[in-house]
């Protein structure tokens, strides 16, 4: 008598699920459309709000995409963006994969070189770009000869746009109602390509597939990350051209959560009239974001209650900010720790159910337990693994379905990628828990006298003293100890916090033997391209000579 049975490989019983079912962006721009449908996308232009549902951007979707064929894209031609957070940009970041191409988020806060570098490197036929940031671009890829269309998202200015130009709502208004969509079987087929801010060398590129972008979005639901659900109100300040704006404007359509685009307005005042005007409930960015916004809302008390989680990285997150948004406003603001290569989701600071609230403030201050379906381990400088013991202390890294396994044709970053594992850079232990504790980037660590000292540590104690507003640490050379710290500070207007008071804060705060040898007060810690301290323009003011501080009392 014949029986179905499940097929067998390698003598094991194979299970009897559909598995070969692909995960595909155009399944949440089917889901958007559909089943979240009602869910809108609500655009802030500096004076107002425009809104339109899921199912009306599905529509515009279809539009976009049969413009795009009509100039010539293919399935696996890349489409780069060059927009702020808004409605056209959530439409790009769900029709061009869905037609088979490839999504590129060029970043618009680097220089002309980089860009240049990046545009040819991708091989951009087309670049949908906002108006107002016409003349950053236009320089950058005027004589490349790669673009050959741009299309422009507002009725402003396209001078030095070279190629076809094209007006986006005249593109679309000719297109036709509906587009017929390819079948990607194969979810590992490129879906995005976003570059790293790079801090050494040319930028590197990370191309994302559509099964590690469903999988990452599917990740930023679970209660134990930012639990992204249809009863939200998104609001994502992290630009859509860094990492994906961490994933949510796909796990928010995914999931029917409504979404508030910022577009430039990324001020306290305008962020803090979104919050309360539209309820959002998950506000996500870096530090430098929500500092400013402390302080607005420390002055002006506007109503922030509706936000109940803050997700906050790219940077280490500063003990004032945790506390002073939880102590003062009640809010939420949860560490999460990831790269670019990492999609970013790689691990999240909620504090464990079971310890009393001064243990919880001290975990909330890690890096955060390791997300689900991300692996992790700390190796030494052999690479061999190291105990999760909370003490040991290694280089961190990484592997799982949202991570990136090498860069897009760069092999000059191989040294990244080992043994299936991703390098992080980032020096760290690892508790029991899986909470990860980072005490540094292994290239901004400080070596003094044989010893290590944390130049993250250094700042969060520094950025809790009232009158400081940014501190940077860097190591400078130094005859005897081979390197000492140098606390680079920024200190409220106004202020007279000098040296010798910031000597005097550390004290007992911190091992004397760390304690800086020196402290320079500048105007602003300069930042990267996604607004983290940059400690390389820091190191090259310092080796100029133009970094001159003042010693501390030591006494």
């Amino acid at each position: 008598m014949a029986t179905d049975s499940a097929p067998t490989q390698a003598g094991s019983l194979l299970g009897l699920m559909q598995d070969d079912y692909p995960l595909t962006i155009k399944y949440i721009l089917d889901r958007a459309r559909t089943v979240n449908g009602r869910a809108t996308v609500a655009s802030f232009d500096g004076e107002g709000l425009t809104r339109a549902t899921y199912r009306e951007v599905g529509d515009r979707v279809d539009r976009l995409c049969g413009a795009l064929t009509t100039l010539g894209v293919q399935p696996g031609d890349r489409v780069a963006t060059f927009m702020w957070n808004r409605q056209e940009h959530l439409e790009a970041y769900l029709g061009i994969p869905s037609m088979g191409a490839v999504l590129h988020t060029l970043n618009l806060r680097l220089f002309p070189e980089q860009l240049q570098y990046i545009v040819e490197h991708a091989q951009d036929r087309v670049v949908i770009i906002e108006d107002t940031l016409v003349p950053l671009l236009a320089p950058a890829v005027a004589e490349l000869g790669i673009v050959e269309h741009f299309i422009v998202v507002g009725d402003g200015p396209v001078e030095g746009l070279t190629g076809q130009v094209h007006r986006y709502e005249e593109l679309l208004a000719a297109a036709p109602e509906s587009f017929a969509y390819p079948e990607i079987a194969d979810d590992r087929t490129a879906a995005a390509l976003c570059y790293t801010s790079g801090t050494t060398g040319n930028p590197k590129g990370v191309l994302y597939s559509h099964r590690s972008t469903v999988l990452h979005a599917v990740g930023e639901c679970m209660a134990d990350t930012f639990g992204i659900c249809g009863r939200d109100t998104v609001l994502p300040v992290v630009p859509m051209f860094h990492a994906n704006a961490w994933g949510l404007p796909y796990s928010s359509t995914l999931t029917g959560a409504n979404l508030v685009m910022p577009g430039k307005f990324l001020q306290a005042e305008p962020l803090a009239k979104l919050i309360t005007g539209e309820r959002v409930t998950v506000a996500a960015g870096v530090p430098t974001i929500w500092l400013d916004l402390l302080r607005y809302a420390d002055e002006y008390r506007p109503d922030l209650s509706s936000l109940r989680v803050v997700p906050c990285g790219g940077a280490a997150v500063p003990r004032v900010l945790l506390e002073g948004f939880r102590e003062r406003h009640g809010l939420n603001v949860v560490q999460a720790w990831g790269m670019t290569e990492t999609s970013p989701l790689g691990a999240v600071a909620h504090a464990p159910h079971d310890v009393d609230e001064a243990a919880a403030a001290e975990f909330r201050l890690r890096a955060g337990q390791v997300s689900p379906l991300v692996d992790v381990r700390i190796v030494d400088a052999e690479g061999e693994p190291m105990a999760w013991d909370g003490e040991a202390s290694g280089e961190v890294e990484v592997r799982g379905p949202w991570i990136a396994s090498r860069y897009y044709e760069d092999p000059t970053g191989d040294d990244k990628f080992h043994d299936g594992w991703l390098r992080t850079g980032d020096v760290a232990s690892i508790d029991d828990r899986g909470y990860i504790r980072i005490t540094d980037r292994s290239k901004d660590v400080i070596k003094s006298g044989g010893e290590w000292i944390s130049s993250v540590d250094l700042e969060n104690e520094l950025m809790g003293h009232p009158d400081v507003l940014e501190a940077a640490v860097i190591a400078k050379p130094d005859e005897r100890w081979t390197e000492r710290p140098l606390a680079c500070v920024v200190v409220r207007p106004g202020s007279d916090t000098d040296a010798e008071a910031l000597a005097a804060y550390l004290s007992g705060r911190v091992a004397k033997w760390w304690e800086p040898d020196e402290y320079v007060l500048i105007p602003e810690v300069p930042k990267t391209s996604v607004g983290k301290f940059d400690k390389k323009a820091l190191r090259a003011r310092l080796e100029s000579g133009e970094l001159r501080g003042a010693a501390g009392d030591q006494s």
